[in-house]
């Protein structure tokens, strides 16, 4: 697989990474296997897909030491992303960045993933309570202490700033800048913790159907040598093609709340897996491999995630990493129809 670098310490990785969440978390729970989830990493592994992106709620915890069991063969050829600063409780999810817990929460990452250094450690969320200057301080500290070689940033959840009188929406989005403003707050952060540590990456959803952060958080990233990790880039599952309007998901699973994901809005989203269809037939490939490729073509500097629980989904997105779009498949791409059904 083709390899890039992210962020100023020049950091390799393999093309496309394996977003292990899927495994423990939020998707589809009867479907969860250990055994089935070890099988897929390893898959990944041998296809190229070094990047293995984890948290430590993811479970909670036992994503991690699910992991651990692979590092422990194969640490030598992983990249290891892992995050901290959310807990989760029974019903709720709450921010922590007091540096203390950071420091605690790293060294029991690092118990669980049964290795010395944690490549990249991101954090999950800011924490309202406490100045970010201080949580990315203690970070950063981790790195000197040699227990972590990098830092980077999540910015999943970030919204734009509602209109006075906007409330949640069903129709189109306004056009392919309407997705400005929406990491401006992020993007004010990342500039204040730039003062304390270098960012080397920042985490973000980008994908077909999800195009905001071009606007200015990938430019911004680009013009600072820091890296994009581009989360859900099929789109939830959705870009594949493999799910189909009506078909219902388990009560755990985030798509059960998704707007984008009840039977109206599948159905009226499903002309944009159509158009990913046509380009990959001309290129004998999936609709995931052409929404993965097309990610990729976004800059050298984004690295696409796709989570999975499946080995033959993970060897699948390995091998976008390979397709070539063309300038006819590019506006093929551009020109579909806007995401319907407001994230919001």
């Amino acid at each position: 697989m083709d390899r890039r670098t992210i962020g100023a310490t020049a950091l390799e990785v393999g093309a496309i990474g394996l977003g292990c969440m899927p495994m423990h978390w939020a998707y589809t729970a009867s479907q969860q296997n250990g055994e089935t989830a070890l099988r897929t990493i390893h898959a990944a592994l041998d296809a190229g897909a070094t990047l293995l992106d984890t948290a430590d709620m993811y479970g909670p915890f036992t994503n991690e030491l699910l992991l651990g069991r692979v590092l422990r063969e194969r640490r030598s050829e992983a990249f290891v992303s892992t995050k901290c600063g959310l807990l989760v409780g029974e019903s709720h999810i709450v921010a922590n960045g007091r540096p203390g817990y950071v420091k605690r929460a790293c060294d029991a990452s690092l118990r669980r993933l049964q290795t010395d250094v944690i490549d990249l450690y991101q954090l999950h969320r800011p924490d309202p309570e406490v100045p970010v200057e201080e949580t990315w301080g203690a970070m950063a500290e981790l790195v000197s202490a040699g227990k972590v070689r990098a830092l980077g940033w999540c910015a999943i959840g970030a919204r734009a700033p509602r209109r006075p009188g906007a409330g949640a929406r069903s129709g189109p989005r306004s056009g392919p800048r309407s997705g400005a403003g929406m990491y401006d707050a992020t993007i004010r952060q990342l500039e204040r913790v730039q003062q304390v540590f270098p960012v080397s990456c920042v985490q973000a959803e980008l994908s077909v159907w999800s195009r905001e952060p071009l606007d200015r958080l990938v430019p911004w990233c680009a013009s600072r040598g820091v890296g994009l990790l581009a989360a859900m880039p099929l789109g939830n599952g959705f870009l594949s093609g493999t799910l189909t309007p009506g078909q219902g998901f388990e009560p755990e699973d985030v798509r059960a709340r998704h707007p984008r994901f009840t039977a109206e809005m599948m159905a009226a989203n499903q002309p944009i897996v159509a158009g990913l269809r046509r380009v990959a037939h001309r290129h004998d490939a999936t609709a995931a491999q052409v929404a993965l490729a097309w990610v990729l073509a976004q800059g050298r500097h984004v690295v696409p995630v796709p989570g999975t629980k499946k080995a033959r989904w993970a060897v699948q997105n390995a091998e976008a990493a390979g397709l070539r779009l063309t300038r006819e498949d590019f506006a093929e791409i551009a020109a579909l129809p806007r995401a319907l059904g407001s994230w919001d």
